[in-house]
């Protein structure tokens, strides 16, 4: 069985990026994405593949992007151009497949999953790319929210947990 998840951090108003890039890189929840995400599928948009430090898949994960540009390749990933391409490229996969970004995948996306791993952060960034905010979603509700940390770059955050309650697209 295939279990589709969000995984993101945003910042107060539910920013997720800027210029193509994190809002705060928090190394407590870069582990936290490690943890969840080895071993698994991860599915994203080129530019956020672009984003990474090394601009390279991440290692033992089945990285797939997908993208609209059909000339588009890079060793180590998995590309495909549209949704009926990427359910049909994963129709085997059994286990958690982890939506990763950017904006318009997690939009194009959220419909399918029923699970996001949240990490919020207590500030408010300058952001030009957003999530819906889960909290104000009828479909959505939170399940697990933990206590307010300070990282070790001085940003406060907490990881949160939501579930589908309702989905009517399946």
């Amino acid at each position: 069985m295939q279990e589709w998840i969000i995984i993101a951090s945003a910042d107060k108003n539910w920013g997720i990026g800027y210029k193509n890039r994190l809002l705060a890189r928090v190394p407590e929840d870069m582990k936290f994405v490690s943890e969840k995400t080895k071993g698994k599928v991860i599915v994203m948009g080129r530019k956020t593949l672009e984003s990474f430090p090394s601009g390279k898949p991440l290692p033992d994960r089945l990285n797939v992007v997908l993208t609209t540009d059909i000339n588009y390749s890079i060793e180590g990933a998995l590309i495909v151009h549209g949704i009926e391409e990427l359910m049909e490229a994963l129709t085997d996969y059994r286990g958690e497949i982890y939506v990763f970004g950017g904006g318009s995948v997690y939009t194009q996306l959220m419909p399918y999953c029923t699970r996001a791993y949240i990490t919020r952060f207590r500030h408010e960034f300058t952001a030009d790319t957003y999530l819906p905010g889960f909290d104000s979603l009828d479909e959505w509700e939170l399940v697990y929210s933990g206590e307010w940390k300070t990282s070790k770059t001085g940003i406060c955050y907490k990881f949160t947990e939501y579930k589908r309650i309702l989905n009517n697209n399946k």
